[in-house]
């Protein structure tokens, strides 16, 4: 069921803060959910969308949590939260996610009818992705670092291509992603605080999540109590931060 938005891009963006104290007052579920469907519609680099939410609505997991985020309020006055997490271990199977789909678009036709756009676009999940996010413990990425470095001597080309390059990107997906379901909520006048602080180990092993994955953040969920906001916003002048070239 969709959301009908009470605030617009504008206002939302405008509403949303950081809140560490939520009111003793549930959320609808269904409606967090559609917010969560929202933040999958976010950018995604290549399309790969390395990312997976876990949606806690259990007090008892809740608790766990707060306790493995340092008993933060904005985790242990939560009504809900929603976990954020990267998973670069899963490029092979959203490779191949692609690639079904491009094809689905083409019609399923024979490869010998492509056009070279088509053609380009399924070399680029067959061929180049998987030379930039394949590695060897980390080996094969320095390995190619270098050799791109020097192409890059002689013509443009993307250089990050090191294991930990590969992390950030993921990381970053997932943060666009928890920003979009940040605005989702505000536009329903529901409230989050996104935290870093946690325990990592503990929070995957309560949740269950692979050693392979990385937590990108946690979002509190709830409606923001009187004392909830610590402050007025604070951000440096935008002259210091904009740049016009």
């Amino acid at each position: 069921m969709a959301i009908t938005n009470e605030k617009s891009v504008s206002e939302a963006i405008q509403y949303r803060r950081s809140v560490r104290i939520f009111k003793k007052e549930p959320l609808d579920e269904q409606k967090v959910k559609e917010c969560i469907h929202l933040a999958t519609l976010a950018a995604t680099s290549s399309n790969m969308q390395l990312w997976e939410f876990y949606h806690i609505t259990t007090k008892e997991i809740i608790d766990q949590i707060a306790t493995a985020s340092f008993d933060q309020n904005g985790a242990k006055t939560a009504q809900q939260l929603v976990v954020v997490v990267a998973r670069k271990d899963l490029w092979r199977k959203r490779v191949q996610s692609n690639i079904s789909f491009l094809k689905s678009q083409y019609g399923n036709k024979p490869e010998t009818e492509y056009s070279k756009r088509e053609k380009f676009a399924l070399n680029y999940y067959k061929k180049i992705v998987p030379t930039i996010y394949f590695d060897i413990f980390g080996v094969l990425g320095y390995i190619k670092y270098f050799a791109f470095q020097i192409i890059g001597l002689f013509k443009p080309i993307y250089r990050q291509a090191r294991e930990s390059d590969m992390r950030v990107v993921a990381h970053k997906s997932a943060a666009l992603a928890a920003q979009n379901f940040m605005i989702s909520m505000a536009a329903i006048n529901y409230d989050t605080c996104p935290m870093e602080g946690f325990d990592s180990l503990r929070v995957k092993k309560i949740i269950n999540l692979p050693n392979s994955s990385e937590i990108t953040m946690i979002l509190g969920c709830g409606i923001r109590d009187e004392q909830g906001i610590y402050g007025e916003r604070f951000r440096i002048p935008f002259e210091d931060v904009y740049h016009k070239v």
